[in-house]
């Protein structure tokens, strides 16, 4: 595959990456820790070998695995998505990209830490992101100093819906890192205000020590 062009290196870098949430759902319906240990290893399989890997050439022939904590069932939500009061816009400059346009579709409310803002593309094929940065953000062994990401349906990272209308499936032990968090080169939409916690979410993917 490395002799293969970029933007088809890309676009198979894409539908594994679909693939593999697919296969998370399926299994998360009945065993969310057997979903995370699929994530992982599929995950660690695309960083390793995948010519689109983020990964600095120094850091991709040192590599033997994301750093990403045991799973935690108690950090797993299906928590309801509440219209905001007034239409909110969001637009983020990316190097690669331009504009990013984003719309408010509303927020979560997630157990004794408070609420996350449910973003929605207003470009491209559309899609939903939800960033998080915790308190551990910029610490050593911590989370990326810029957030992680727990949804980004538009390049296939989707949990699915919860039970009940209009809720989603946040789970925390599926917070990962963008690609800027590995190459500097990369340009990535952040953690705005309404996605930040003030508590620590110690599980999910850290930086590496």
């Amino acid at each position: 595959m490395s002799d293969q062009n970029p933007s088809l290196q890309l676009v198979d870098w894409r539908r594994r990456v679909f693939g593999l949430y697919a296969g998370v759902r399926q299994l998360s319906a009945h065993d969310p820790a057997a979903g995370h240990e699929l994530w992982k290893s599929g995950r660690d399989e695309l960083f390793a070998g995948h010519p689109q890997s983020p990964l600095l050439p120094d850091d991709r022939a040192s590599f033997t695995g994301l750093t990403v904590a045991r799973y935690d069932p108690d950090w797993r939500f299906e928590l309801e998505v509440r219209r905001p009061e007034e239409p909110q816009r969001l637009v983020i400059e990316s190097a690669s990209d331009g504009k990013i346009r984003f719309s408010l579709v509303g927020t979560v409310r997630v157990p004794y830490l408070g609420t996350l803002d449910v973003w929605r593309l207003t470009q491209y094929a559309g899609g939903l992101f939800v960033p998080v940065k915790d308190k551990l953000a910029g610490t050593a062994g911590g989370t990326y100093g810029g957030g992680r990401y727990l949804l980004d349906t538009a390049k296939g990272a989707d949990l699915g819906p919860g039970a009940g209308l209009d809720t989603l499936v946040i789970d925390f032990n599926f917070a990962y890192n963008p690609s800027c968090a590995y190459d500097p080169s990369w340009s990535c939409p952040l953690a705005p205000s309404g996605n930040t916690l003030r508590e620590e979410v110690p599980v999910g993917e850290r930086m590496p020590r």
